[in-house]
């Protein structure tokens, strides 16, 4: 059993809250949820609209065809209609977004009472309970959703689970200035700081940021910063500072589409390269790509380990879908410990003599330079005490499907009935070394949501093995894979 739901309307009406609201109680209840946003740059008007999914079975995307569909102004039937099943619903009308929840907990056969906890969480209970009863009592039951045995879930986004994997790592101060779709990390950050007793602090543009940060973690405060592709862009010499000081950094770059300021409220991944590269010279650093909100709580847990063992820099990779969509996600995170490492000492940008101070004698520079390549092997081998990719479907498949991120909830759903494995690479730098053995002589099948296909030049680089045009799945209108699409996109390029 699977079921889309599409709630969509003019911002300002309500479909973000509706949304949540249904999916907390599905989740409590032990069913599998998974929904994401799309909307405009825009505080009110415009056409916003989330799709959620819900299965008695793990499921990690949307389909393109709808089950449901919420109107909450006519814009929202005019745009989705056509994607509406043939035997799909309808609700539409003048109605508050809490009457069309009391509709759909009636036409889906959940007790209302499931409903009125909810509500009674939010404000304006006796307001909303009275519109919900109205829905409510205005629908029949036309869907019987199988029941399901409770199990316990988190219901979270990946911006969420980053900001967890922060205070789990003994965060003590963060530092950004709001730039979407980063700025949730802020936020939840924020909410967080007075119980867990660290600090979260708003600047006036990401130069400041990164240069707080970094005289933070000179004084041995376990700092970090968070931006997206523009902001991060700033950063950069910095980022140069940190690795020549030895400053021990963690920096979360949530990737949006494009160039400038592209389409800044939509998910894109053209980042790796810059993630990869950017900041002048030659320094150590590791780039973590979670795929989902449980790997995100566990590799930036991971990537204040690395920042303060190896005094490095360590970025993790998200993107806007990834950040801002819910899953439902059984277990608890493995959180790796780590303990501060910086002490008070002169701290420079030049090369340094043992006293800190600046030199350029070319041998103390050589020395430096050896240390810090010296560094990158014992970055490289500690690297393999983590999981640096993960496989899912058929292991003995000559399909080999590879991806990094978000995509990872779409392609999971996708192949469930296809000859394929999956290889979800979590470590971008250090990139695994044994990945090279699964990729010989297979037939890979590369998806990405971007035009240039990055992780291809990285697998090319890193192990001699090129991927046909042919076999790349590509989609870089801002939007993420959908998996009905994308399944037929892989059914097309199997072996």
């Amino acid at each position: 059993m699977k079921g889309n739901i599409l709630f969509g309307g003019e911002a300002g009406q309500g479909p973000n809250f509706l949304t949540h609201l249904l999916g907390e109680a599905l989740t409590k209840q032990g069913y599998y949820v998974f929904y994401a946003r799309d909307y405009q740059s825009l505080i009110r008007g415009g056409h916003n609209f989330n799709v959620l999914t819900f299965s008695d079975e793990p499921v990690y995307s949307n389909d393109k065809k709808i089950d449901i569909l919420v109107a909450l102004d006519e814009n929202t039937e005019k745009i989705h209609r056509e994607n509406l099943a043939s035997d799909g619903i309808l609700l539409e009308g003048n109605h508050s977004n809490v009457y069309f929840a009391g509709m759909l907990f009636k036409i889906l056969n959940l007790d209302f009472k499931l409903l009125e906890n909810e509500l009674k969480e939010k404000d304006k209970f006796e307001e909303n309970f009275s519109e919900a009863k109205k829905g409510y009592e205005s629908a029949a039951i036309t869907i019987q959703i199988p029941k399901v045995n409770f199990k316990k879930f988190n219901f979270i986004n990946g911006n969420q689970g980053i900001a967890e994997g922060a205070v789990k790592s003994g965060l003590d101060i963060y530092y950004a200035y709001p730039m979407t779709p980063a700025t949730t990390i802020l936020v939840e950050l924020a909410q967080k700081q007075e119980k867990n007793l660290f600090l979260t602090l708003q600047l006036e543009n990401e130069i400041a940021v990164i240069n707080a940060a970094i005289g933070s973690a000179m004084t041995g405060a376990k700092a970090m910063v968070g931006t997206s592709g523009g902001g991060f862009d700033l950063m950069s010499e910095s980022l140069s500072l940190t690795g020549i000081a030895e400053v021990p950094m963690v920096i979360a770059l949530i990737q949006r589409p494009g160039p400038g300021t592209g389409v800044a409220t939509y998910t894109g991944q053209g980042d790796l390269h810059l993630a990869r590269h950017s900041g002048h010279g030659e320094f150590n650093r590791i780039v973590v790509a979670p795929g989902d909100p449980k790997e995100a709580e566990e590799l930036t847990s991971q990537a204040f380990y690395f920042s303060q063992e190896f005094k490095i820099p360590s970025i993790i990779l998200g993107d806007k879908h990834l950040g801002e969509s819910f899953y439902t996600i059984a277990g608890e995170p493995e959180i790796t410990s780590s303990k501060k490492s910086t002490k008070l000492k002169r701290y420079n940008s030049y090369e340094v003599d043992d006293e800190g101070s600046a030199t350029e004698n070319p041998k103390i520079i050589i020395e430096k330079i050896n240390e810090r390549q010296s560094k990158q092997k014992n970055i490289e081998q500690e690297a393999t005490s983590f999981e640096q990719y993960k496989t899912y479907g058929k292991s003995n498949s000559e399909n080999i499907i590879v991806s990094w991120g978000s995509p990872k909830g779409a392609i999971i759903d996708a192949i469930k009935e296809l000859d394929c494995k999956f290889i979800q690479i979590l470590y971008i730098e250090p990139f695994p070394k044994d990945l090279k053995k699964h990729l010989e002589n297979k037939n890979i099948i590369l998806v990405e949501n971007n035009v240039t296909a990055p992780m291809a030049d990285l697998i090319a680089e890193k192990t001699g093995i090129f991927i046909k045009d042919k076999n790349k799945i590509l989609r870089y209108d801002g939007r993420p894979f959908l998996c009905d699409e994308l399944k037929k996109e892989i059914e097309g390029r199997l072996g």
